[in-house]
């Protein structure tokens, strides 16, 4: 039987760390005693006790630069542009991003980082609409948009460059972050929960419902989220790429949501509906594979909870006027 290796902190380089879920695996690899670097454009939006290097993915030579003078152990990847809807109207931008800036990322640790362990902040989007639910990770991969589509090529070349030996990976495909760290909500109000408790809050005068409010989806907290990162490091072995389901394990309803918010807040939400959009009707994970594999569950991720602490972030993350 093997012996496991004593603990000790690893340099930690997190991209988009300035973002929602980025934000909260940076404090949450520095909770534990990391020592964690914030790759942004942005001079500010770190948490506390980050050390910012400045990088844009789309610009190669500042990421090998930021992967020179980090020299991670882990890489965890999670800039990117992740809206469904914008990827239709906007594709080649997602290429650009998603797929070039993984790729420069890529060529960056081969060249100057070879062994690091890389994570992946994928998504469920790969998979498409499939009939089977909840989704295990042998589900065929169709995505339907170019958002999904990006991802899954970005998977299929970390998984490429494991295959050589030179780094390790893992792709986690999660399905709806939500929920909020204080101080720190999701201002991306193209997203159901954020818009919900900015109506809930006066920041915007109403919720508009794509069709009857019954889509299914699977909500997991960004916290259960930032632990799910942590957790893939220790399965993260070189020469090997896995993918694995991230979700909370519930089947929320838009209709849910606004009666969750309806009582947590004792007020009625302004609710509007217009015709169904072309979505899948249901989306929800099978995160068997996760917890077997690493022991991690998703202990924050129930739906009071999940909107709970997004009012919260509303109410401590944003200035007065904002």
């Amino acid at each position: 039987m093997a012996i496991p290796e004593p603990w000790r902190p690893l340099r930690v380089l997190v991209t988009g760390a300035s973002g929602f879920v980025g934000y909260a695996v940076a404090r949450r690899f520095a909770e534990v005693g990391h020592e964690v670097h914030g790759l942004t454009r942005r001079a500010s939006g770190l948490p506390p006790g980050i050390e910012r290097v400045a990088g844009d993915l789309l610009d190669g030579g500042s990421i090998r630069k930021a992967v020179g003078q980090v020299e991670p152990e882990v890489v965890c990847h999670l800039a990117a542009a992740v809206r469904v809807r914008e990827s239709r109207t906007d594709p080649v931008r997602y290429w650009q991003t998603n797929v070039g800036g993984t790729l420069s990322l890529l060529e960056a640790l081969a060249e100057a980082r070879p062994g690091s362990r890389l994570i992946l902040a994928s998504t469920c989007a790969v998979y498409g609409e499939p009939a089977r639910q909840p989704i295990t990770e042998d589900a065929r991969s169709e995505p339907i948009n170019p958002y999904g589509a990006g991802k899954l090529a970005a998977d299929r070349a970390a998984a490429d460059l494991a295959a050589t030996g030179a780094i390790g990976a893992v792709s986690l495909r999660s399905f709806n972050v939500a929920g909020g760290l204080p101080g720190h909500p999701d201002r991306d109000e193209a997203r159901l929960i954020p818009k919900v408790v900015a109506v809930a809050q006066g920041r915007a005068q109403e919720l508009v419902v794509n069709g009857d409010g019954t889509t299914v989806r699977d909500y997991v907290h960004v916290l259960d989220m930032a632990d799910a990162f942590l957790a893939a490091v220790e399965v993260c072995v070189r020469g090997a790429w896995q993918a694995y389901n991230v979700g909370g394990g519930g089947r929320t309803r838009i209709v849910d949501v606004i009666a969750t918010t309806e009582r947590l807040t004792g007020k009625p939400l302004a609710v509007r509906h217009q015709p169904a959009a072309a979505e899948p009707p249901v989306m929800t994970a099978d995160s068997t594979k996760f917890q077997q594999a690493t022991g991690w569950s998703a202990r924050r991720s129930g739906l009071d909870q999940i909107i709970g602490d997004a009012l919260e972030a509303g109410r401590t993350g944003y200035p007065p006027g904002e």
